[in-house]
């Protein structure tokens, strides 16, 4: 077994007093900073200038819909049993993969990711459609990383190598909980047998990549029973773990003050032993803590990549693609580009409105200033490297030899002293390093740099521990 790097360590006094509300910095600035008065015209100039870089691209197609309703889910869903909703969707999405590949030329597609909703309540039919449409209107690199998300429910092994077959190399799926108690609770039952089933029929299959999502914080979960759904998870043996922090915000969701009783919540305490224990097991079972509730075997090319110093972050989290801007289809998908972002209709209505109107389904967006971009690198090497050169940053962003890094973020040191007095950082004249206490508060440390952050009074973010 490879050594794991990046060590954690877990210090509770010191996540209870940085436990706070924060972007998970997917980007930066946060998606929460777009605005409905963004321009079109913004999102069209910005893809022109990656046109003539030549910069490559990521593609994500959302596709909504669900059978069944799970309780946790935060996801832009549609809930509904019947296939055929699918089609006009599926035409409405091709029309809206069309208007964009109209507006790129010369670059190549290095990475696809099928999310939701769930993609494999498409019928192998529609999955073949949509596939063929994005092939047939973007030059795809032969080595591509294509992954979807898949609900173990709708799988049998047909469709499994169908997928394989098809081209897809990775696969993720969600996991969530083995008791049938905390199933129950957040109505996404799936047996111990239909998971390693399912698991071993992907292996079989040959995909490239297996990676499961577990969620801590559900009802009727304590210390004891998620023990035993990791010693499961262990044995499943997938390629990468996330452990999400259940958000209980029955204000946004209706579901869940409608089916969860806040008082089979594990308590507070309970979840920071929960967290802990995920994490001694997990790193002893041969995984590489990559940040936040992430985590892969330290063989996987994500931990190999942050070893070399080489990993990425966008909208679909940690990749080890380079580079790239990323175009988003379908109702509510977003895409970033290197100066611009831009979310399309959150509804299906708004968003079938403009593809009836032939523009694109650009609800809100933002443009980015260098100082955005500036600032982006720098948390962005912090997420995923947990460290930084400052002269990279420098020499990256022509910075003058009267203002370097410390002069430019002259607001920001005061605040990183306080962090290394607690023992979360190491600050040399050349380095910012996270040390083992802060990588499981490495929200808090990229927050430093977040300007947006400074006067807001209202938290629209989820607890950073």
């Amino acid at each position: 077994m490879l050594s794991v790097a990046n060590p954690v360590v877990f210090d509770s006094a010191l996540l209870h007093k940085y436990n706070q509300a924060l972007p998970r910095y997917t980007s930066y600035p946060p998606a929460t900073e777009m605005k409905e008065s963004f321009s079109v015209r913004d999102l069209e100039a910005s893809i022109a200038v990656g046109n003539y870089k030549q910069t490559p691209l990521s593609l994500y197609c959302h596709i909504p819909f669900c059978e069944s309703a799970c309780y946790f889910c935060g996801c832009n869903t549609v809930i509904t049993r019947h296939k055929k909703v699918a089609d006009p969707y599926l035409d409405y999405l091709e029309h809206n993969i069309i208007q964009m590949a109209d507006k790129v030329s010369n670059r190549q597609v290095n990475q696809l990711h099928w999310g939701g909703g769930t993609p494999s309540y498409l019928t192998q039919a529609q999955v073949e459609r949509l596939w063929n449409v994005l092939h047939q209107n973007f030059d795809f690199d032969p080595a591509a990383e294509i992954s979807i998300e898949v609900n173990p429910r709708d799988l049998d092994r047909e469709y499994i190598y169908f997928l394989k077959n098809l081209g897809f190399k990775r696969v993720s799926f969600g996991l969530q909980d083995f008791d049938f108690k905390v199933q129950a609770a957040v109505n996404r039952i799936q047996p111990e047998d239909m998971l390693f089933n399912a698991m071993g029929w992907l292996r079989e299959a040959g995909f490239e990549s297996v990676n499961v999502d577990l969620i801590y914080g559900l009802p009727y979960q304590n210390l004891a029973t998620f023990q035993n759904t990791i010693e499961k998870t262990l044995r499943l043996d997938p390629d990468r773990i996330a452990v999400f922090n259940f958000a209980y915000v029955p204000w946004l969701k209706p579901v869940q003050k409608k089916h969860i009783n806040p008082a089979t919540l594990p308590g507070p305490e309970e979840k920071l032993e929960i967290f802990h224990m995920t994490i001694d097991r997990l790193t002893a079972g041969g995984y590489q803590f990559i940040g936040m509730d992430h985590f892969a075997k330290a063989d996987d090319e994500l931990a190999i990549a942050q070893r070399q110093g080489q990993l990425h972050r966008n909208f679909q989290g940690y990749t080890t693609q380079p580079e790239s801007d990323l175009l988003g289809f379908g109702m509510t998908s977003i895409s970033m580009l290197h100066d611009v972002y831009a979310q399309n209709h959150k509804g299906l209505r708004d968003f079938y409105k403009a593809m009836d109107a032939d523009v694109l389904p650009i609800e809100r967006g933002v443009v980015l200033s260098q100082d955005d971009i500036l600032r982006r690198t720098v948390i962005m090497e912090l997420m995923c490297q947990f460290e930084l050169s400052k002269a990279a940053i420098e020499e990256k962003y022509h910075l003058s030899f009267d203002q370097d890094f410390d002069d430019y973020f002259a607001r920001e040191r005061q605040d990183l002293q306080a962090l290394e007095a607690d023992g979360l950082v190491r600050l040399t004249p050349n380095h910012i390093e996270v040390l083992p206490a802060g990588r499981l508060l490495i929200r808090n440390i990229a927050a430093v740099f977040d300007t947006y952050l400074r006067n807001k009074t209202i938290r629209q973010f989820s607890q950073s521990v």
